[in-house]
């Protein structure tokens, strides 16, 4: 065989590097070949560290000194800047729709109440006869519960498949209805314990709105705690408390008629509490029957409101 030695037969030095084939550069002179090193080129100045960022990635040089942004970044800043601007719309849209739609409830509650049939100490004692304060206070509880509990497994019936544009309806009806009751409970516990708030319908109207938006009861001798005028701190302690009754009625709205039994629990759990609220408050400054001066007879309403779920010995018409 001619020509070069094998692979397998060529020896190297033990150090450096390899000086390459034997038969040369395969044609190409030293004086041919570019310069193994930046710092080797006649025409570049040598430097003495490794090339800037901007060289190596391509970056102007200007653009960094100046602090300018890339296309693609502030593209993106302005996207997310777009986007922010439109939550905050939206949060801004929605927020003063769910305001709108809170006084709206508010308002109507207050429009109903003069309209619930309430019943005198007198008419109680004789639909329910032989009985004390605190027992007939009970019956009137227990009356109210069921009556709420009614209410709460009627709307989670009628949610048994919720379509949710007729969710704030439902949830609208649920708590007329259950403002009314305890409305109609409140007026009549302030009867039992003989502390009936002064003034015409309207007056007694609005003193037990603040007593069932506060969960309190209405102290007569002091007027600080009766508030006889519709003022803003009147209708936002109103709407608090519809936010807060929509907020626990929204477990009614379950399917499967699940939503009916545990609307029912709620509603009666609620009720009871806020009874046993403002009778804690009306024991406080009850009055005694026999020391009771006669009080006139209560205003009917013209158009008395119909209390859902309530029976006629217990919450019925005077």
């Amino acid at each position: 065989m001619t020509g070069s030695t094998p692979p397998w037969k060529r020896r190297f030095p033990r150090w450096g590097a390899d000086s390459g084939p034997q038969d040369g550069p395969h044609g190409a002179l030293d004086h041919e070949r570019g310069p193994s090193r930046p710092s080797d080129r006649t025409d570049a100045p040598a430097s003495a560290g490794p090339a800037p960022l901007d060289q190596v990635s391509g970056r102007d040089p200007a653009a960094s000194a100046d602090g300018t942004a890339p296309v693609a970044r502030r593209r993106a800043a302005e996207i997310g800047g777009r986007a922010a601007r439109a939550a905050t719309r939206g949060a801004r849209k929605s927020g003063g729709r769910a305001r709108s739609a809170l006084g709206h409830l508010a308002d109507r509650i207050i429009d109903l109440t003069p309209r619930i049939p309430v019943r005198d100490l007198a008419t109680l004692r004789r639909q329910f006869p032989g009985l004390d304060p605190e027992q007939l206070a009970d019956r009137l509880v227990a009356g109210a519960a069921n009556g709420t509990a009614t209410v709460g497994a009627g709307v989670g019936a009628a949610a048994m498949l919720p379509v949710p544009p007729a969710m704030p309806t439902e949830l609208a009806a649920e708590i007329t209805g259950v403002a009314a009751v305890e409305l109609k409970l409140i007026a009549e516990l302030h009867e039992v314990y003989g502390v009936r708030p002064p003034g015409p319908l309207k007056a007694r109207s609005i003193a037990y709105l603040s007593s069932w938006s506060g969960e309190r009861g209405i102290d007569p001798t002091k007027p600080s705690t009766i508030d006889t005028a519709l003022g803003g701190q009147f209708k936002r302690q109103l709407r608090q408390q519809i936010m807060k009754r929509m907020v626990r009625d929204l477990p009614n709205l379950m399917p499967f008629l699940v939503g009916a039994a545990v609307g029912a629990a709620i509603n009666r759990r609620d009720t009871r509490r806020l009874a046993a609220r403002v009778r804690a408050d009306l024991r406080k400054i009850q009055v005694p029957w026999d020391a009771l001066p006669a009080l006139p007879p209560l205003d009917t309403p013209a158009n008395p409101l119909p209390i859902e779920g309530a029976s006629e010995d217990e919450h019925g018409g005077r």
